[in-house]
């Protein structure tokens, strides 16, 4: 049997660029006073703005105290604001600013750029052939999470 090397396999390949594409990203949004993190927030507000911090956190995978977090921040730099829902004042809702629109729309903009880059020696057709293999790289790690899943969920209910 062979032996795996694991720092050699697609994987860890994957995470390298992955890694290096959030980087670049964040190196181009620093001029616009927006911080590693945010985009997905600026991005999600841009397309449906007045979200609750419970659903906004839900929308990009995130933990609602790591999102508070990054919304104080991004109040104290004009990108957002939180208003309290008139119909139920527990709930707090969050805009984004002109600023924030503006910023937005710059991250779109790096996105855009990167995203034309990584693939501007691709072909239309192994663009798609690319994004086809993702998305059953995706549902492969989706169907092995759930199945591991429903086995510690039925390990769990035999202990008790």
């Amino acid at each position: 049997m062979e032996d795996y090397d694991h720092s050699e396999s697609l994987t860890v390949l994957m995470k390298r660029v992955l890694k290096q594409h959030r980087q670049n990203v964040d190196l181009l949004i620093q001029k616009y006073e927006v911080f590693p993190g945010q985009p997905p927030i600026l991005l999600r507000l841009a397309k449906t703005d007045g979200l609750i911090q419970k659903d906004l956190a839900a929308h990009i995978h995130s933990k609602p105290a790591t999102v508070t977090s990054m919304l104080t921040r991004m109040e104290k730099n004009g990108l957002v604001k939180r208003q309290t829902d008139p119909n139920d004042h527990r709930i707090s809702r969050v805009y984004l600013t002109e600023k924030g629109r503006q910023a937005a729309s710059c991250v779109k903009e790096v996105m855009r750029e990167l995203e034309s880059r990584c693939f501007q020696s691709f072909s239309k057709e192994e663009k798609e052939q690319f994004g086809r293999m993702l998305l059953q790289v995706q549902s492969e790690m989706n169907d092995f999470y759930e199945e591991h899943r429903s086995l510690h969920l039925l390990l769990d209910s035999e202990e008790e």
